[in-house]
This record gives structure tokens, C-alpha cells and sequence, in this order.
């Protein structure tokens, strides 16, 4: 009964304070809510500034690819390029029409049209008129043509000329030879390999990159006694604006009369022509690569192109237009063992096979030629003197 009493006292206690407790359970649980709520909404904002920021972050980045877009670089590039372009080809023209405005004042002293053309060229280009600047030299560049062709008609045979078809069987002639492509004036000296010794002389003593030795080519013949001459391969002249940093150089295999080989580690130019002299013989080859480094032998010379190669001839033609208009062809042939060399004029590369293949030479090779054109025999000038010169052929007699 004492325990039952207890009980009831108990279980009225719990039915006073069971409001209560209800009340701060509610309290409690609204409490949790509000406060996840607000970190909820807190959450939620941050999220929305977050992609508030990002939305500006990409609208600034569109702004600035449209902005791009509205200048248009591909056409500010290509413009550029063009420009870039139109200074190159305007400078390498001036540079060419340079190079052949000295040549033309190497054969004649009456430039000074030209001069002025040249000049109104530069004062263009000054003014980054690159257009006019072009027109001005492409006008330039066929005058001097025009100039070069009045003075190369000069050298055609007249009627004190006689007419053969024949080279002469020694020392030297000046004919006029009729070919398939046209009449034809002459320059050239015949030499026996039995009686005459072929050598190459060079200024320089060994291989020369720049500002390389270089001589007139009497000189060349005083020095060794020769009774015959001729200019040798092609060089980069130091007057040329594009031969800086190698002026009076050259690429191509030569070995002069001390044995010396010039440019034996050079293949840029081993697959042109060369012209081989030994004691009693004269070989042509294709090819400089075709050939070692003999000693024994007394020269060799590469130049090119190849002319005739076994009575044929075998050159076919270029794009190159120094090769296609007229002036003075220099040559070096043979026929047998004799050896000749010599000046074609007024022709262009082609003409100048042909008159050789008329004239009956087994084989041959284009020497440099223009304002380097010299010519010797029997103690004076043939042709020239030109511009000095960084090695040449002579005959010696033995």
C-alpha cells in the first residue's frame, strides 16, 4: 500500500512537469529549424553572389572576345603581312636593279637617267610608298634592258667580219659564226694541250668567306707569264648590296696552281659542272662531285651551266632572265685536246650552245659573264678589263 502511494506521488509529479518538458522539446526543435533555415538562406546567398560573379566574369570575358572580334586581327595580321611582303619585294628589287646598274656603268658611262630613276625609287621607299616605289624600279629594270640590248648590238658582225663557222686551230680570231639561231660576233683563242699548259689562278691563297682577295685579270697574267686569259667562275662582287658579309666569294669547287681546293667541303654547288686540265688532257663532268681531289692534275674549275656534253647539246634552259637576255657569253671548250675560250656576244645561254655546237665542240661551260667579262691575248685586253676578280684560266705555254 506504502509502495502503491509512491507510485501515484510519482506519476503526478511527471503529469506537472510533461507540459513543460513538451513545451522545451517544441522550443528546442523550432530552435534547430530557424537556425538551419538561416544557414540555409545563407548557403543560398552565397551560391547566388558565387554566380553573380562568375555571370559578370563571363560577360566581361564576352565583352572582350567581341571587342577582338570587332578589330578584326586576322585582317590586322594579314595586313601586316602584306606590308611586311611589299617591303621585301620592294627592297630585293631595288637591290637587283642596283646590281644591274653597276653592271650596266661597268660597259658604259652614260647612266645618269638611270642614276635618277634609282634615286626617285629610294625617295619612295623613304616614304614607305611601296607601290610607286615598285613601279619606278620595274620601269627602271626594262630600261636598263633596253640599254643593255642598244649596247649588245654593237658587237654584231659587220661586213669587215668575215663569216667562219670554224674555230681557229690556234691563237686567236674574231669571226662571225652563223647558227641555227642566228649571226653571231666571236671572241676566241684556240690552244693546244701538247704545247700549252692550262692553269686556274686564284687571288686568295686558301678558302675566304668575306672580304675576299681579288685582282683585274692582267694581273693574273703578269703574275704567271700566261699568253691568254679569261675571267672564271661566278663570285659575289663587292659593290652587290647583297653580297655583304661575303664579298669576292665563291661557293664552287676550284683547285688553283699551288694544288689548293677551294670549297672542297662545300656541297652546296657539287652537283654543277667542272672543267678538269691535266698535262696533255681536258675533261668535262656533269657533276663536281664526280671528281676527287686529285693533285696531279694541273686545274679544276666549276662553273655553270654546261653547254655541250659529247657534241650534244645539253643545256635546256632556265627561268633565270640574266640567262635569257642578251649580252656577252664566256665560255670554255674543247675540242679533242684543244682547249678554248672565249666571248659570244649579243647572245643569250641558248644562243651560246648553239654557236658552240655550230663551231663543232665536243663540250663546254658558261664562264661568269657581264661586267666581270675579260678577255686576254698576246700582251693586251680582247675584252674588258671588268671588275677584278677572284680567280681565272689561263694559258701558259710550256
Amino acid at each position: 500500500m506504502l509502495v502503491k502511494n509512491h507510485l501515484n506521488k510519482y506519476y503526478r509529479h511527471i503529469a506537472a512537469i510533461l507540459p513543460l518538458l513538451i513545451i522545451t522539446v517544441l522550443f528546442f526543435a523550432l530552435f534547430l529549424y530557424n537556425n538551419q533555415t538561416i544557414s540555409l538562406k545563407e548557403t543560398s546567398r552565397k551560391l547566388d553572389k558565387k554566380n553573380f560573379d562568375l555571370a559578370k566574369q563571363l560577360e566581361r570575358i564576352n565583352s572582350e572576345l567581341k571587342n577582338l572580334k570587332s578589330q578584326d586581327q586576322y585582317q590586322i595580321n594579314q595586313a601586316l603581312e602584306k606590308k611586311i611582303k611589299d617591303i621585301e619585294n620592294t627592297y630585293q628589287l631595288a637591290a637587283t636593279d642596283y646590281e644591274r646598274l653597276l653592271d650596266l656603268k661597268a660597259i658604259s658611262n652614260k647612266t645618269d637617267k638611270f642614276d635618277d630613276l634609282f634615286a626617285k625609287s629610294l625617295k619612295l621607299l623613304s616614304k614607305h610608298n611601296y607601290a610607286s616605289a615598285q613601279a619606278v624600279l620595274t620601269d627602271l629594270s626594262l630600261q636598263i634592258d633596253s640599254e643593255k640590248s642598244r649596247i649588245a648590238a654593237e658587237f654584231k658582225p659587220t661586213e669587215n667580219i668575215p663569216t667562219n663557222n670554224n674555230p681557229p686551230n690556234s691563237g686567236y680570231s674574231r669571226q662571225s659564226v652563223q647558227s641555227d639561231s642566228g649571226n653571231f660576233l666571236v671572241d676566241i683563242i684556240s690552244a693546244d694541250l701538247a704545247t700549252t699548259r692550262v692553269i686556274i689562278d686564284t687571288a686568295s691563297s686558301s678558302d675566304c668567306q668575306d672580304n675576299c682577295l681579288a685582282l683585274p685579270l692582267s694581273d693574273y697574267v703578269l703574275r704567271n707569264g700566261a699568253y691568254a686569259a679569261i675571267n672564271g667562275s661566278y663570285f659575289c662582287p663587292s659593290t652587290y648590296p647583297t653580297c655583304t658579309g661575303k664579298t669576292n666569294s665563291f661557293d664552287l669547287l676550284v683547285m688553283n696552281k699551288n694544288k689548293t681546293y677551294f670549297n672542297s667541303d662545300n656541297n652546296v654547288y657539287s652537283t654543277n659542272p667542272a672543267v678538269i686540265f691535266g698535262n696533255g688532257w681536258i675533261r668535262f663532268v656533269g657533276r663536281a662531285l664526280e671528281w676527287g681531289r686529285d693533285t696531279s692534275i694541273d686545274g679544276v674549275l666549276s662553273n655553270f651551266p654546261l653547254l655541250l656534253q659529247g657534241n650534244q647539246i645539253v643545256y635546256n634552259g632556265s627561268n633565270d632572265p640574266k640567262f635569257n637576255s642578251k649580252g656577252p657569253r664566256n665560255f670554255v671548250a674543247n675540242k679533242g685536246n684543244t682547249v678554248y675560250i672565249g666571248i659570244i656576244y649579243n647572245a643569250a645561254m641558248d644562243d651560246s650552245a648553239r654557236v658552240l655546237k655550230t663551231m663543232g665542240m665536243e663540250n663546254a661551260m658558261n664562264l661568269d659573264e657581264g661586267a666581270s667579262t675579260a678577255l686576254w691575248y698576246g700582251g693586251a685586253y680582247k675584252a674588258g678589263p671588268g671588275r677584278n676578280i677572284p680567280n681565272a684560266i689561263l694559258f701558259i705555254r710550256k
